[in-house]
């Protein structure tokens, strides 16, 4: 490695290349710390995301400000209403869920309540009724349950609704 202010060093002629800060070779960070390049889920905008690793099993009440990444197992209720939660791959959850957005990569049963967006990927499967502004079903997905499209703001708790009646289209 070169060290700049070393007695006897030589300054190469060409300077190297500037690059990114990233971890010297053979250095790893955790992975939590560690963007994630090339992952299914994008970065949380927010920059703060709680993580329940695949070895965890939660029951009860899941409430907070942060986003949430659900790689294990949990039962009750989800109500994180102004960010994302999302059930990764391994993820298996049996709970109704609020949030801002919902990504569903893993298994979900339960309703979910979004009030911007659902987005099931091609691996998730979701059993349980939604409510969202926008929803994405990719090929691939398994989705039983009903979809009330809702126009952002007219969330209404409780209470028997009418479904607005809009055509929705599945985003590619």
């Amino acid at each position: 490695m070169w060290k700049p202010n070393q007695p006897g060093s030589n300054t190469p002629a060409t300077p190297e290349p500037v690059r990114p800060s990233t971890p010297a070779a053979g250095f790893e960070t955790s992975p939590a710390a560690r963007p994630s390049v090339g992952s299914a889920t994008p970065a949380v905008p927010t920059g703060e995301q709680a993580t329940i690793g695949k070895s965890l099993i939660v029951k009860g009440e899941l409430t907070g400000s942060e986003s949430l990444y659900i790689d294990g197992k949990v039962e009750g209720a989800i109500n994180l209403p102004g960010n994302r939660v999302t059930i990764g791959r391994n993820g298996q959850v049996a709970a109704n869920i609020v949030a801002r957005e919902i990504v569903v990569l893993g298994k979900v049963r339960g309703n979910c309540q979004a009030s911007d967006r659902v987005d099931i990927r091609s691996e998730g499967s979701l059993t349980g009724d939604v409510i969202a502004a926008r929803i994405s079903i990719e090929d691939g997905a398994f989705f039983k349950g009903g979809i009330d499209i809702r126009k952002p703001g007219s969330e209404s708790k409780g209470g028997s609704s009418t479904p607005v009646a809009e055509p929705v289209a599945a985003e590619a």
